[in-house]
């Protein structure tokens, strides 16, 4: 299996292989099905086989799975909404190290499979969000994901684009992982990503930075005064999303890496007397 995969132009073969083999023999366990070959079934088989011809064109294996752990969840994941990425935990640990346990009102603009929504929620239980995004579909995933994560009582999801549906000066905090690859690269992706994964969740337009300059602009209008906002950027958008935020007259600005010491969150206030 890691052969063929590996055959097919997945860099990770044998890893694809193992989460493969192992969802096909739930609820058996690996280890288990080597010391006892009666465990592994012809329909474990069968199944192995529908899942490897998945992968095999390209599906993503979160997908062709359908779920993909991110913090310490296990989200579910379609083709209507991008897999999450471990890129965006760096986020997650930005927020929590920097917002306590106290009540507070978050906003996720473009929630997608709501990833970052839940991962907050799961850590802070005095807070309450909400999500929003343009997609109908996204958000049925990013409701089944509240329900099976027990938050949906906490959160609520709105069809929208971006803030334009929302009232001023409602929320504590605004995080966002909006699309920022730049529309003439999107072609020259691996065809995981190019050809299964939601456009609406890619384009950043022709300089990759059309949603930041629609979220910057009304982030003011959103935040409540000192409020804290958090945005995922490309490795080389950092300088171009903070003079956005600067330009809208947002401050305490910074910039953090993911664990592979790429920039990855501009995060920053709005200003105390705002609104």
């Amino acid at each position: 299996l890691a052969a063929a995969l590996r055959a097919a132009g997945i860099d990770e073969a044998e890893d694809d292989a193992r989460f493969l083999i192992a969802h096909a023999l739930e609820p058996v366990s690996l280890v288990q099905a080597l010391a006892d070959p009666a465990l592994w079934s012809w329909q474990a088989a069968s199944d192995l086989a529908d899942l490897a011809w998945q992968r095999l064109q390209r599906i993503p294996l979160s997908q062709v799975l359908g779920s993909k752990p991110f913090w310490t969840l296990d989200l579910k994941v379609t083709a209507d909404v991008l897999t999450p990425r471990a890129d965006t935990e760096a986020l997650v640990e930005a927020v929590l190290a920097r917002c306590d346990d106290a009540p507070l009102r978050m906003l996720d603009l473009g929630t997608g499979s709501g990833a970052i929504l839940l991962a907050l929620l799961s850590e802070r239980e005095a807070w309450t969000g909400q999500g929003v995004d343009l997609s109908a579909a996204a958000l049925a995933v990013a409701q089944h994901n509240l329900e099976a994560c027990g938050l949906d009582g906490r959160a609520r999801l709105v069809q929208g684009r971006w803030g334009e549906a929302l009232g001023d000066h409602g929320f504590d905090l605004v995080v966002s992982n909006p699309p920022y690859i730049v529309r003439d690269v999107l072609a020259g992706l691996e065809p995981e990503v190019r050809e299964h994964e939601p456009a609406l969740a890619l384009d950043g337009g022709d300089d990759g930075l059309d949603a930041y300059r629609a979220i910057l602009a009304d982030l003011p209008r959103l935040l409540r005064p000192g409020g804290w906002f958090a945005l995922e950027i490309g490795f080389d958008q950092a300088g171009a999303v903070r003079a956005l935020a600067g330009a809208a007259g947002l401050t305490a600005l910074e910039c953090l890496p993911d664990l592979a010491g790429h920039d990855r969150v501009v995060l920053g206030r709005s200003a105390p007397g705002n609104g």
